[in-house]
């Protein structure tokens, strides 16, 4: 009898455990990512970005298809796509990390929270570590997050030919911006 009492309030523990867990996941985050110089201006756009975050470890993960952004001009996707994202080659982007003031976020009420945001960005087939601020916004049980930030094209080792250089800035302004869900 005292063995079945013991069993029966682990799995309680376990169960309200678990329960206080809460992951958010979309399928169609947004990321853009703009370049502006005085010869050019590139602006890219990707509807399908995997993300996931789980609220109480701050765990905070996404993927990106890079043959997924879309230009104005199909001529720069193409010159993206094949000459410097070399997409066949590395398919996709990837951020594993964690949100590192998840305590201080209420995702049980509405509001706008700063969030401080670490981990490793994988762009090109180099990881590198990043550090960036951004915001999540509760709004009747969903959560919007948003966070602008710059990367540089050669910290990933792409390369931008000469002939070109003077189009591409040296620093790319990336947008993220995701809608979450509860997780069933």
């Amino acid at each position: 009898m005292k063995t079945l009492k013991t069993l029966f309030f682990a799995s309680i523990i376990l169960l309200t455990t678990n329960s206080f867990a809460q992951k958010y996941i979309t399928k169609n985050g947004h990321i853009r990512f703009y370049s502006e110089t005085p010869m050019e201006t590139i602006d890219a756009l990707n509807k399908q970005v995997n993300c996931a975050l789980d609220s109480q470890t701050g765990d905070f993960v996404f993927k990106v298809l890079m043959k997924s952004f879309e230009f104005e001009k199909a001529l720069m996707q193409e010159h993206f796509n094949e000459n410097y994202a070399e997409s066949d080659k590395y398919p996709n982007a990837m951020f594993k990390g964690k949100v590192t003031n998840i305590a201080d976020i209420d995702f049980s009420v509405d509001g706008k929270y700063p969030a401080t945001i670490e981990g490793d960005l994988t762009i090109h087939g180099v990881t590198n570590k990043v550090k960036h601020s951004g915001t999540f916004t509760v709004i009747g049980g969903k959560i919007d997050g948003l966070a602008v930030f710059n990367v540089k094209p050669s910290d990933y080792k792409i390369r931008i030919p000469n002939a070109v250089s003077k189009k591409i800035a040296d620093s790319l302004e990336i947008t993220v911006d995701v809608r979450l869900d509860k997780m069933d």
